[in-house]
């Protein structure tokens, strides 16, 4: 009664020592002791097994812990098992259960399962060797001259062949099976009799490596005395059973090839963990689709050895709206759908023979190795769409989810694999900019565009710190007298290879890489830094300075702080500077970025609407919005033709919208006035300012100022920035 309570304890002993104050580490250990000594019985004497347990926990618990890694100890763990008889495939699966259940702070758990396994297959094997290596030198005593000799090598040959633990067959050079032991027969799950009906060459299986055949057909030859590798069978019911094989060639005393002699080792459950261990390796756990790793090497592979005409395609899908989801339902559900995409997409393009491969998040990737061409390519893009169009049935309810989808169709010899991804992943946003729920082909013309734009936005930050940006200011004036009342800040850029860039050329960029917040930032302070000073100089007689706000401007955060610190820093009375926003950027009532518009007004800085007559804007919204003028597009005034009637219906939509404004109570400014004719027609239906090239081009700051020096009137020399 004594003994069963001194096992518990010693278990207890154990997983105290190998892991004091950590509570995983502790019940993994007592679980390790208890396996180890169930699984072996009496086999062991308990101070051996007791020594083995606590050695056998002590390596994998540094090999758990330790940093860097040690695949080493675990190897050593599974070799110790293999040397205490601890052989039992069932007894090693439950002992990969085990390590694998065993949670780890980082992503050794694989490897430290997989370098056990390795340890305790590696051990298996150099003990089998050893027992083929004793079967094979009784084979050769057989050969023998003496009866007496013969007859005791045949009996200790009968005896190692009968009860070895591997299997054994033994045949004749034309492959006819002479005998097989009993492990052979329960490892195929039949008689004797029914192998020995087969011959060699009958045991072909359609995973056979390379090269087995011909080693085969080279050792029946003669010109190999043995070669090994994995092999699989078909048993008799059917199933497979994976093998380690070893073919020896037994000679005749003229040294001429007599037989051969077969030992298998049942290597399945072996072969079944390094298949779930390489699966996980390169397949994503969440939707079972080929993984990032695993599309690049096919990739690669692509691009290593192309075919002088071969062409490829790849299809870039990207789900639209996906992030909604995620947020308003959850990630549960959300995970839910990326798993119900991907098998949609499997089952819809797998079956053609292209591969299908999740990226990351909600992006995945069709390669088509082998395309046909354009057609085929955007086959296969409607049929990634159309596989999206019903409804997801999620957790009882119906979700519908649309892709936009980049196509790259190429020859593999004009391009890269990272360039083929760079021109994917560029389409793609190009398709989704364009409405989503679409396919759309590369562009090699749009493809250099974009990556212009990205190289001009990876240089502005390094042009803001080299001082490459500059500002022209182009004069309002009041109709009434031509008096010139304001001016508008306009950057420009000299750019060191390109030339003068004007806004049209960068600011687009600019507001798509976000760095339109430092351009915008220095632009503001440079522009109330020259106000400043115009006012310092001439007084009441300087003109206002208007400043352009991008979209992502006006809705940062940090506007009102950064307009705070601009005027402060240059001294500006802020009724002196007035933001020029763009109709795309009209609030509604309850849009929270109009409390930020409000803080401007209310710190006495006026605001503008440039542009407008553009956009689809909402009239009613200039009601409820802190503005106190209105511009005109400049193509209210351009597109009209020269000579046009005050009663032509472009002049009916100017007069009609200067009687909107100031109904308002908003003062209006025309753009684009390039012609005398056309002032006075403005100013007969009572517009309040004109811009345009009629009163003067953007000039720089000298220009500007010796012309409120001069109090000058009228047109403005046609000058231009140096």
């Amino acid at each position: 009664m004594s003994a069963p309570s001194s096992g518990r304890g010693r278990e207890s002993m154990d997983s105290a020592e190998c892991a004091p104050g950590d509570e995983s580490s502790a019940r993994f250990a007592a679980a390790w002791a208890h396996l180890l000594r169930e699984g072996h019985g009496t086999a062991v004497l308990p101070g051996p097994l007791s020594h083995l347990v606590a050695g056998t926990t002590e390596l994998l618990m540094r090999a758990h812990r330790d940093d860097p890694f040690d695949a080493s100890m675990a190897a050593r763990a599974g070799s110790l098992l293999v040397q205490h008889q601890f052989t039992d495939p069932q007894m090693m699966a439950r002992a990969v259960e085990l390590l694998q259940d065993w949670p780890a702070d980082d992503d050794r758990g694989p490897a430290l399962t997989g370098a056990f396994a390795a340890g305790w297959a590696a051990a298996l094997r150099d003990r089998t060797l050893h027992d083929q290596e004793a079967v094979r030198r009784a084979s050769e005593l057989a050969r023998g001259g003496v009866e007496k000799a013969l007859y005791a090598s045949e009996a200790r040959f009968r005896a190692m062949f009968e009860n070895a633990a591997i299997g054994i067959g033994i045949g004749d050079l034309d492959g006819n099976i002479l005998a097989v032991n009993t492990a052979l027969q329960d490892m195929f799950g039949a008689r004797a009799e029914d192998i020995r009906r087969f011959s060699v060459d009958m045991l072909v299986h359609p995973a056979d490596g390379p090269g087995v055949w011909e080693s085969y057909r080279r050792l029946v030859d003669g010109e190999l005395d043995s070669f090994q590798c994995d092999k699989p069978y078909y048993r008799q019911d059917g199933e497979v059973v994976w093998t380690h094989l070893v073919v020896s060639l037994i000679r005749g005393e003229d040294e001429r090839p007599r037989y051969q002699v077969a030992m298998l080792e049942d290597i399945t459950d072996r072969h079944r963990l390094q298949e779930r261990l390489h699966f996980q390796a390169t397949h994503d756990p969440l939707t079972g689709l080929p993984n990032r790793r695993t599309f690049f090497e096919r990739l690669e592979q692509l691009f290593a050895a192309p075919e002088p005409t071969g062409r490829f395609c790849l299809c870039s899908v990207d789900l639209d709206g996906f992030k909604s989801i995620n947020d308003s339902l959850g990630h549960e559900t959300g995970d839910r759908l990326l798993s119900a995409v991907a098998q949609r997409l499997q089952v819809a393009v797998a079956p053609l023979g292209h591969l299908v491969a999740r990226l990351g998040g909600d992006e995945f990737i069709v390669l088509v190795e082998k395309s046909h061409g354009r057609q085929e390519a955007a086959a296969v893009a409607q049929t990634v769409l159309a596989a999206l169009t019903a409804p997801f049935l999620i957790d009882s309810q119906k979700l519908s989810v649309r892709a936009s989808v980049g196509v790259v169709e190429q020859a593999v010899s004009a391009t890269s694999p990272g360039a083929a991804m760079r021109a994917a992943d560029l389409t793609l946003y190009r398709a989704k900019k364009e409405g989503r729920d679409r396919w759309t082909f590369f562009d090699p013309r749009r493809n250099a565009v974009a990556l212009s734009q990205y190289a001009m936005s990876v240089r502005i930050p390094l042009a803001l710190d080299r001082g490459e940006f500059f500002i022209d200011y182009q004069p309002l004036c009041a109709l009434a007298d031509d008096s010139m009342v304001a001016v508008e800040a306009l950057v420009r850029w000299r750019h060191p290879e390109l030339g003068v860039l004007g806004p049209d050329e960068f600011i687009t960029t600019a507001e798509e890489s976000g760095l339109i917040i430092p351009l915008g930032r220095w632009v503001l302070t440079q522009a109330c830094e020259q106000a400043a000073r115009w006012a310092e100089q001439f007084g009441p007689a300087a003109p206002r300075m208007n400043v352009n706000l991008a979209v992502r401007q006006a809705r940062n955060s940090a506007l009102v702080p950064d307009v705070d610190r601009a005027l402060r820093l240059t001294g500006l009375d802020p009724g002196r500077l007035q933001l020029e926003i763009t109709e795309s950027v009209l609030l509604g009532p309850r849009d929270p970025a109009l409390q930020a518009l409000d803080n401007l007004v209310d710190m006495g800085v006026s605001l503008t609407v440039d542009d407008f007559g553009t956009g689809w804007s909402n009239l009613a919204y200039l009601r409820d919005l802190p503005v106190s003028g209105l511009k005109l597009a400049g193509s209210f005034v351009t597109d009209l033709h020269p000579g046009s009637d005050s009663d032509h219906v472009g002049w009916r939509i100017i007069r009609g919208l200067i009687s909107l404004a100031h109904t308002l109570g908003l003062t209006v400014t025309a753009e684009g006035v390039e012609a005398a004719a056309d002032a006075e027609r403005l100013r007969t239906m009572g517009c309040d300012w004109a811009q345009g090239w009629y009163y003067g081009r953007p000039a720089g700051p000298a220009e500007i100022t010796k012309r409120i020096a001069e109090g000058s009137r009228g047109v403005l020399p046609d000058t231009k920035s140096e």
